[in-house]
């Protein structure tokens, strides 16, 4: 075979598999992975580590945190030390887990090696760590909804540990994001309907709050990007995950199976795969997108390092 068709077929084979596959992800429409009731009503997270499993709190109980895998087997990972309930989960590049613990007005750090537990940060004034993001600096950011006054505040933890405010006097901040740059913060408010983008200043310091989409109904609850910056953001009471551009442009909605999803991640074996926490029916169900995540971008960045 001639030399140039050797290179034709080289470049249309790859090509021609990548668009069998896209044919058969059958994108957008969502699954179960677990069972009804697998979870408590609690059930929040969900964060995947590097091979692929899936984590989230109440499994099975409270004050648990849930492995499953992406077939769908579950089990009690660990049960958190007796006054701690956890919320949002992320992972940094090393693999430790943080976990917000909404009840103790904390932020855990979890080795998943060993399971032991410690405090990385505490403050009294948090009405209620939520949602965790952590962006390429590994600095975490939390929100802190106060429900009973339909308000909220946002705190910046560094590697260190240590707390600052950032922001106050917000709506009820829910989800939380940090956009694949470092450079923005994204956080939505459950009561008001509002997504916000921040700048992040170089002294981790918030400036020049944006609004980019007010919502017409229903709640929000957690919100992730792919590495495009899209943001997936869980639509509590509709139940849907809406699929947002960074200047606010609706590209899908993903009906979830139920009407109160709480939190999303990605994963699976290409980092296509969405998994969503759905209150109603106490479980985990599970989507295809056409775009990896951020987070699993960044488990392939230590990968390759």
């Amino acid at each position: 075979m001639p030399r140039f068709l050797h290179m034709l077929f080289g470049l249309l084979i790859p090509s021609l598999l990548s668009l069998a596959v896209r044919a058969d992800d059958h994108l957008w429409v969502a699954k179960p992975l677990t069972g009804e009731k697998s979870f408590t009503p609690g059930v929040e997270g969900p964060a995947c580590d590097k091979a692929g499993n899936v984590y989230a709190v109440c499994f099975e109980k409270d004050h648990t945190i849930g492995k499953v895998t992406s077939g769908g087997r579950g089990e009690v990972w660990l049960t958190l030390p007796e006054g701690s309930s956890g919320n949002g989960i992320v992972f940094d590049r090393a693999g430790m887990m943080y976990v917000a613990d909404y009840t103790a007005h904390q932020v855990l750090k979890i080795d998943p090696a060993t399971k032991k537990v410690a405090v990385l940060a505490h403050e009294p004034r948090m009405s209620q760590p939520n949602d965790l993001a952590i962006g390429p600096d590994e600095v975490l950011w939390a929100s802190d909804p106060n429900w009973k006054e339909n308000t909220g505040q946002l705190w910046r933890i560094d590697r260190q540990g240590k707390v600052t405010r950032v922001a106050e006097n917000q709506g009820s901040t829910n989800g939380i994001e940090v956009s694949p740059d470092g450079k923005h913060l994204y956080v939505n408010e459950s009561g008001q309907r509002n997504v916000w983008s921040f700048e992040i200043q170089t002294d981790g310091t918030l400036a020049n709050k944006t609004l980019i989409r007010q919502f017409p109904d229903h709640g929000f609850d957690g919100m992730r990007c792919d590495i495009d910056g899209n943001l997936y953001i869980a639509r509590y009471g509709k139940g849907t995950v809406v699929v947002m551009s960074p200047t606010g442009e609706i590209l899908h909605e993903v009906d979830v199976l139920g009407t109160s999803p709480s939190n999303v991640s990605f994963g699976g074996p290409d980092g296509r795969t969405v998994y969503v926490t759905e209150v109603i029916h106490q479980r985990l169900v599970q989507f295809r997108t056409e775009k990896p995540g951020l987070a699993w971008s960044r488990w392939q960045e230590q990968t390759t390092k």
